[in-house]
């Protein structure tokens, strides 16, 4: 959109140019142009100008629609560039971010020529040195200087300041006026020429200074700037002259800086177009001191240009003018504005003429008028003259303005539109509500759920996560219902009109920011006198605090002194009141509603839409309170919704945090400010309290160099703050660094000054901070800012101190690492820093003494260098999205409530991250696994058929190389595209490592498993070829009587009759040739091996009728143990146990039992399946071994130097429990074998298709027909093992992605696990969970592949099957096609097809040439007519499998191994089943003998498992709670903390439990609703110490099964060494 300036004398002008009449010469043009020129004035050449100067400063788009704040403080690409020049089109951006940094020399920007078009043309038009003119010569010069002058700076302020909207033209005079440059007062209109007052610009700024009364007192006053009354000193100029008026001024303001700009600034030129008529003001502030040039606060008005031709800005000015001050060259009667001059003199102000071409000194012509001449006069002196002069005409003078004053002028037009006005005016509306308050009253009246109720929420969470004595659930749920009735307290506390006032104008959008902006500065005009006068207070108690210290008065005098500076400390607390409070408030109501998850009566909007305000804020510039200032706490809740709304609003954008961290009054806000443009409070009596954030956005072109969208700045309190001094501690500044350092992905650590004492303070706080990091593997990194170096350009200097710092990092280092147990020995061994570019030394501030000096160029120059070295190293640092933000804080906040923060911090996001690549790995693994399977298969039906006779693992790893590039290719995107990446990235190497090691396991184990196969191949070819010859044998013999019947029974009824008579006497002798497969009883069998062998051991104990105890769910193994004849003890091991211990059984002899039973049941389980007993049938020997290898592990460990034996009981019921559970497993494998090798089960099966062969000889049917039905009867059974194994495979393959319990990872299954659980109230399934989880997960596991094969039978299973059929049916056909073929073309025999045939099916099935070696089929040719027949009688067959397909087919006729539940539990469960010590949760972690420690996301009550104290009652603690407390547990006699719980050793030492008190609701309910069977299990009650907290018994089931959602989100906790080596399944 092009500016659209409102240009009619331009407009007239022109159409002369273009209605000259042809024929006219250009003279005569130019003649009518130049009357009509005059006739209009310059008003439309000057329009022009100002056009003209717009387009080159491209701002030609910025008319309607304005610059904004957001525009020029975000990250662009000139925030990577210090540029001290630069060309014209980049002249807006490089002043605004040099004023932004408060650079004064914003000013000073030499502009770039473009191209080389200008200096080639004055070249071009230089004469020969022969024939030169110097008049044409200069005349030419003087003409292209003009058309090349460059732009003005103060256009090129100007042009910006009309570009800008209401905000930015604020931050831009704010920024003026931190640079102590003039302001604009007055500013025509370039369009309309309308006088303009920018009173909004103004509204901000606040001033403070001193003044020394008659009594010499120095008196310091903040004021907002707006309502500051002075004197005025206006100064104009009539005519032109010769001297600078702008110049002039300065010295008498300052003269080493250039408050208003002149002719002899730099860069200054003629051709200045938008100052005409400007009228700019700047103040004096004294200093208090005696050298200050004024005694008082006086401000000076500058009118631009000729005063005579703008007559309204020169009455304005001589209205509230206190001394007005004309220059001129002298007094002429007939000059264009000497009446203008004449009502001057006559006004009855103080006038003082300045003649720039008289030469006399001061003289006062009349009471109040003074003549100074300017020519030929030093400098200085005619300075000292016109201040004396000001300062009498002052002191006679009682006259003051304001800019108030200003406002109310009729002729001018007020800067404050409609919106701002309603802004304003909700504003007083609340400001009102404060009226006659005490400002140390205020928050309590008017605030307070951020008072006494949050402060004791805040402490009580504390003390919840800080215990001092020994801590029990009783003692946690009593703090927690503390904390819940605080906050229903809080819920219950009106809502105080103010809060509900701002509520109310907040939710009204059109007016927000100007309401918000003008409620920040009417509270700070309303407290900054009072804090002014409680700060002057504070320091001069402390002073005399430190003098009687110094003094070594009297301690009563001193501790009263103390107290009061102590009550000073707390007015300054109380009495500071900003936005940042009225958030907090907002966010206490929000935090209490969320709580007690209902709204509050008087509130006007649903609490859920709180946030949004906190975040709209935010997005428009905001700081938002991060930690409390006043209580030291970060509402959590408050901040994460916050921070989610602002994700709705934004996208889960990308942030790069920066943190800053220096003592007190160090100069952090005003660095961040002027780094970034922000708003944190800087002023003296606002010193930032808790930590802030404020987002600065990145722009889209810098998206292209920096990764993030968002710089998220963190600004914290000081460290050794003076208003904490009486009650902060040494720990509070340990855990702001802590926190803060850990927020940020990079930290500035500000140092202030050169004082060896206060780096060394916060050194050993930031190094110590860095050292947690570091062990809880966070990686964040610091520069070192040294603010108010005085020469930083001294190298050698800045390399000393370079060097000195280094070693103070060091010997922080040192000093730290004791305290938190770490090994280290430099910085360097904690944090990557390089002394040399991560440590950055800046020149003071100021550049002079404040009120009055304007900031260091070389500070600002510094500030610009450290923010183009931070963005540029920006790409070194992951940073996080908003979502990773949220929960990063609440990690780093709750570690930090609990006092050892390295043992309890958990992070989240790796946990998070971890969960997500955990889930991956398992998709990955399955991939692998399920190929492999279907592998496996098809080289076993080749061994079966012996089609080969050995298998090679390089013959395995080419048929899975195929899925191993499509799992590589997975893994690669998801390490790269996955939007955690950054985190993920630091596991990559080792899961490509264990992908590698997981694809050689599963080919070595499919190898060791196929030549098992093929031993056993070997083993049972005698009882295959048994079979096979009586299957023959039956069909040859059948075959003679058929012949013998031929056309001689042609009834059916004859026909069955011989065949059954056959069938009779052929089993009969089958039966008598081979002895029957008997029925097994694996019990008695164990008893029979166990009274042979173990002869020692009296046989009463193996009768069947002698009672066992189920090993696996005692909960006690005391009765088993008994004391080693070494240790020294005589009487029995539970006695002396309970003497000792105080309860039965040392809690680690317990679990070191019950680690064993498990291992020796888990290994005995493996140790079954090689028998193969489906396959290879039942044999004593196996039980034999299995008992043998049960007595040598007992044996092995009572060798080991545990201070027990077992006695006889514990042999013999560790074996009886363990065959119990093979027992059933053996007995079905064993009913396979007798189906599939008994010869009168098994040919009764096919008694059916012998009679149907039978009947078709004796019906004449052809060799080939009957060839071909035998072929296809010998099918059906290799079919159905085909088909169900395949179906199998694809149930567990659905299973894995459509099952709710199965389709995730070991987690998502015990989360289903405890959902069944609970909704079945079964104890014993309870117990049997508890004491043996690996078992419950396979027989669950049983029962959902159960549950889903009958649910989803109709719908899935069945189609399945019957889809698996017919693809085996199509490759039977396409085989005997095939394979016809080839006979014919190779003029074959049957022979020949036959091989073919079975060779082509080898892979799919187990059928072999072997399978018809007794057939006789030598006279079968016809093969067109046999695969015919193949294709008719495959139907049969194919028909009744079809109809034997049920629920129970896959149970029936697969061997276990093949089933689905087997594939799914051989996935699930090869993992770690070590249990909790204390409460006997199962390690998550799901590799078998991983490395590092064990962990569990989710513990248990401890008295589950029957831990409980000496008295005998069972306890009610959480493991997560006991780590935390000082509880202690016994090992060996000893006595060891729960905190220190490794120490004990043994299993403890493998366990790592973390503090937690986010405790699942689940087994509190658990607890509850059981407590009777537990404690009856236990034979202990849950009383006393371990009594169960009454608000235990408000959770529902319905409670305790939601709760397992939301808990198994969390993830296990893992110690860094195990994040880098623990694979999950």
């Amino acid at each position: 959109m092009k500016r659209a300036w409102t240009t009619p004398p331009q407009q007239r002008v022109e159409r002369i140019m273009c209605s000259a009449e042809p024929g006219r010469d250009d003279d005569n043009v130019k003649s009518d142009i130049k009357a009509k020129k005059a006739e209009l004035g310059t008003e439309g050449m000057v329009l022009k100008q100002v056009q003209h100067i717009f387009d080159r400063l491209h701002l030609e788009e910025n008319h309607d629609n304005k610059l904004s704040a957001a525009d020029v403080l975000q990250i662009t690409e000139h925030s990577l560039q210090s540029q001290e020049s630069c060309a014209e089109e980049g002249l807006i951006q490089t002043f605004l971010q040099k004023l932004l940094m408060m650079n004064y020399r914003a000013r000073c920007i030499n502009v770039k020529e473009n191209n080389e078009q200008d200096r080639t043309q004055q070249r071009s038009n230089v004469s020969s040195e022969d024939d030169g003119d110097i008049f044409d010569d200069m005349s030419l010069s003087n003409e292209q200087s003009t058309q090349s002058e460059r732009i003005h700076p103060m256009d090129v302020q100007m042009a910006v300041f009309h570009c800008a909207d209401g905000f930015l033209k604020q931050l831009m005079i704010t920024k003026l006026s931190q640079c102590q440059y003039a302001l604009p007062l007055l500013v025509p209109d370039p369009d309309t020429q309308q006088i303009k007052f920018p009173f909004w610009t103004f509204r901000q700024i606040n001033k403070s200074w001193k003044t020394r009364t008659t009594n010499n007192e120095i008196i310091c006053q903040t004021r907002p700037i707006y309502k500051v009354e002075t004197p005025m000193v206006c100064f104009f100029r009539f005519g032109s002259v010769s001297s600078s008026k702008s110049h002039l001024m300065n010295s008498l303001i300052n003269e080493k800086h250039n408050t208003f700009f002149h002719r002899n600034c730099p860069g200054s030129n003629r051709t200045r177009v938008l100052m005409d008529g400007v009228v700019e003001i700047a103040w004096f502030w004294p200093s208090g001191k005696k050298t200050d040039r004024f005694t008082d606060c006086v401000a000076f008005c500058n009118l631009h240009g000729d005063a005579g031709d703008h007559e309204k800005q020169l009455q304005i000015l001589t209205e509230m003018a206190s001394v007005n001050v004309v220059l001129l060259p002298q007094l002429q009667r007939t000059a264009k504005h000497a009446a203008k001059i004449q009502n001057l003199y006559k006004d009855k102000k103080p006038l003082i003429y300045l003649f720039t071409e008289d030469e006399s000194a001061v003289t006062e012509t009349k009471k109040g008028k003074f003549k100074i001449g300017l020519k030929d006069r030093n400098q200085s002196d005619v300075s000292e003259e016109l201040r004396r002069t000001i300062n009498d005409c002052l002191s006679e003078s009682s006259s003051t303005f304001s800019l108030e004053d200003v406002s109310k002028h009729s002729d001018i037009r007020v800067d404050e539109e409609e919106d701002c006005k309603r802004g304003r005016e909700a504003a007083q509306q609340m400001m009102s509500l404060l009226e006659k308050k005490n400002l140390t009253e205020i928050k309590d009246s008017f605030l307070p759920h951020q008072g006494k109720l949050w402060h004791q929420w805040s402490q009580k969470n504390k003390e919840l996560h800080r215990p001092q004595g020994e801590k029990t659930e009783m003692d946690i749920s009593i703090k927690q219902m503390d904390l819940k009735k605080i906050r229903e307290l809080q819920h219950e506390s009106d809502i105080s009109e103010f809060i509900k006032f701002f509520i109310k104008n907040h939710s009204n959008a059109a007016n927000n920011l100007f309401f918000l902006k003008w409620l920040g500065i009417l509270l700070d005009e309303y407290t900054s006198a009072d804090l002014s006068d409680l700060h002057q207070k504070y320091d001069e108690k402390w002073s005399s605090v430190v003098k009687l210290k110094e003094d070594h008065a009297k301690p009563e005098k001193l501790k009263a002194e103390q107290a009061e500076l102590e009550r000073i400390s707390e007015d300054l607390q109380a009495a500071a009141f900003g936005l940042e409070h009225i958030m907090r408030e907002i966010g206490q109501i929000y935090e209490s509603c969320s709580s007690v998850k209902k709204d509050k009566k008087d509130l006007q909007v649903p609490f859920s839409s709180l946030p949004s305000f906190a975040a709209e804020m935010m997005i428009s510039g905001f700081p938002l309170e991060l930690m409390d200032g006043d209580g030291a706490h970060v509402p959590v809740i408050w901040i994460s919704a916050v921070i989610d709304e602002l994700i709705q609003k934004l996208g889960d954008q990308k942030v790069f945090v920066l943190s800053v961290l220096g003592l007190q009054s160090s100069g952090k806000s005003t660095m961040l400010n002027a780094m970034f443009g922000l708003q944190f409070a800087v002023s003296a009596g606002r010193c930032t309290r808790g930590a802030f954030m404020q987002l600065v956005k990145v722009s889209d072109e810098m998206k292209t160099h920096i990764k993030f969208d968002y710089i998220l700045v963190v600004d914290t309190e000081g460290l050794r703050a003076l208003e904490l001094a009486g009650t902060s501690t040494r720990h509070h500044d340990n855990e702001l660094a802590t926190f803060v350092v850990g927020l940020g992905n990079l930290t500035l650590i500000n140092i202030f000054g050169e004082n060896p004492v206060e780096m060394q303070d916060i050194l050993q706080i930031i190094v110590q901070a860095f050292m947690r990091m570091k062990k809880v593997g966070l990686k964040p990194s610091c520069m070192f800012v040294h603010q108010n170096v005085l020469d930083i350009t001294a190298g050698e200097k800045n390399m000393e101190g370079r060097r000195r710092l280094q070693n103070s990092l060091d010997e922080m280092t040192k000093l730290a690492a004791k305290e938190e147990d770490y090994d280290a020995e430099c910085f360097s061994d904690v944090i990557r820093f390089d002394v040399q570019n991560d440590v950055k030394y800046f020149a003071q501030l100021w550049e002079g003494s404040p009120p009055m000096a304007p900031p260091n160029p070389d500070y600002c120059e510094n500030i610009q260098e450290l923010k183009e070295y931070i963005l540029s190293n920006t790409a070194k640092s992951n940073g996080m999205i908003l979502t990773n933000l949220k929960t990063h804080i609440k990690d780093l906040w709750e570690a930090l409530l609990d006092e050892q923060f390295v043992f309890s911090f958990r992070n989240s996001l790796e946990i998070s991250a971890y969960k997500k690549l955990e889930t991956e790995y398992s998709k990955w693994t399955w991939s692998l696994r399920s190929a492999m399977k279907e592998t496996e298969n098809k080289l076993h039906n080749q061994i079966e058929n012996e089609a080969i006779h050995e298998v090679e693992e390089t013959g395995l790893q080419r048929e899975l190389k195929k899925t191993s590039e499509d799992v590589e290719k997975s893994m690669s995107e998801f390490f790269e595209k996955d939007k955690d990446k950054d985190i993920l990235i630091q596991w990559k190497t080792s899961f490509e490592i264990k992908i590698k090691e997981l694809e050689e396991n599963i080919v070595k184990e499919t190898k060791r498993k196929l030549n098992e196969v093929l031993q056993q191949r070997d083993l049972k070819k005698k009882i295959d070829a048994q079979r096979t010859h009586q299957e023959n044998t039956l069909y040859e013999k059948s075959i003679e009587i058929a012949l013998k019947l031929k056309d001689k029974a042609n009834d059916e009824e004859t026909l069955k009759k011989e065949f059954d008579l056959f069938w009779k006497e052929s089993i009969k002798k089958i039966i008598s040739d081979t002895p029957p497969i008997e029925d097994i009883d694996i019990m008695r069998d164990v008893r029979e091996i166990l009274s042979d062998t173990y002869k020692s051991v009296s046989v009463d104990l193996w009768n069947e009728s002698s009672e066992c105890r189920d090993i696996f769910s005692v909960s006690s193994y005391a009765d088993y143990l008994q004391l080693k004849k070494t240790s020294g003890f005589k009487e029995s091991f539970h006695r002396v146990a309970k003497d000792m211990f105080g309860f039965a059984l040392p809690k680690e002899y317990n679990t070191q039992v019950k680690t064993f039973v498990t291992d020796v049941d888990q290994q005995t389980e493996k140790s079954i399946q090689p028998y193969n007993i489906s396959k290879m049938g039942y044999n004593k020997s196996c039980i034999q071994e299995l008992i043998d290898y049960i007595k040598r592990r007992v044996t092995e460990h009572q060798d080991g130097p545990g201070l027990y034996v077992f006695k006889n009981e514990f042999f013999m019921d560790l074996v009886l429990s363990i065959c119990k559970r093979a027992n059933t497993i053996i007995t079905d494998q064993h009913k396979l074998f007798k189906e599939a090798n008994d010869p009168v089960i098994y040919l009764e099966k096919k008694r059916e298709e012998y009679y149907n062969i039978f009947r078709k000889y004796c019906h004449g049917a052809t060799s080939a027909a009957i060839f071909g039905q035998i072929i296809c009867q010998k099918l059906k059974d290799p079919i159905e093992q085909s088909v169900y194994k395949k179906t199998a495979r694809d149930l567990a393959d659905e299973m894995r992605s459509n099952c709710e319990s199965l389709n995730g990872n070991r987690s998502n299954l015990e989360k289903h696990i405890l959902k069944t659980l609970a909704e079945e109230e079964d104890f014993d399934k309870y117990m049997n969970y508890i004491h043996n989880p690996r078992d419950h997960f396979k027989s669950f596991i049983r029962d959902e592949v159960s549950r889903y094969i009958t649910d989803k039978f109709s719908v899935s299973v069945l189609p399945k099957m019957k889809k698996n059929i017919e693809l085996l049916q199509q490759k039977i056909m396409k085989a005997a096609h095939e394979s016809t073929e080839h006979v014919q073309e190779n003029k074959g025999d049957v022979g020949l097809w036959l091989k073919s045939f079975t060779q082509r099916l080898s892979d799919v099935l187990i059928f072999s040439e072997k399978d018809l070696s007794g057939v006789k089929h030598d006279d079968v040719d016809d093969f067109n007519l046999l695969e015919d027949v193949i294709r008719q009688e495959l139907t049969v067959p194919i028909s009744d499998i079809n109809k034997e397909l049920n629920t129970d087919s896959l149970d029936k006729n697969l061997d276990c191994e093949f089933r689905p539940e087997e594939i799914l539990i051989d996935h699930f469960c090869q993992c770690c089943w070590a249990q909790c010590p204390f409460c006997g949760a199962v390690c998550t972690n799901t590799i078998e003998n991983h490395d590092g420690d064990h962990s569990v996301p989710l513990h248990r009550v401890t008295g589950l498992k029957g831990f409980h104290y000496r008295n005998g009652n069972l306890s009610a603690d959480f493991c997560t709670t006991l780590v935390a407390s000082k509880n202690r547990f016994n090992v060996s006699n000893e006595w060891v903390s729960h905190k220190k719980h490794k120490k004990a050793g043994g299993v403890y030492a493998d366990w790592r439990i973390t503090p937690d008190l986010s405790q699942l609701p689940y087994w509190k309910w658990f607890v509850c609703r059981f407590q009777k069977d537990i404690e009856n299990h236990h034979n202990k009650t849950f009383e006393g110490s371990g009594k169960i907290p009454q608000e235990w018994r408000k959770c529902t089931k319905q409670d305790a099964i939601e709760s397992l959602d939301e808990g198994f989100k969390m993830e296990q906790i893992y110690c860094k060494s195990a994040l880098a080596t623990v694979i999950p399944l």
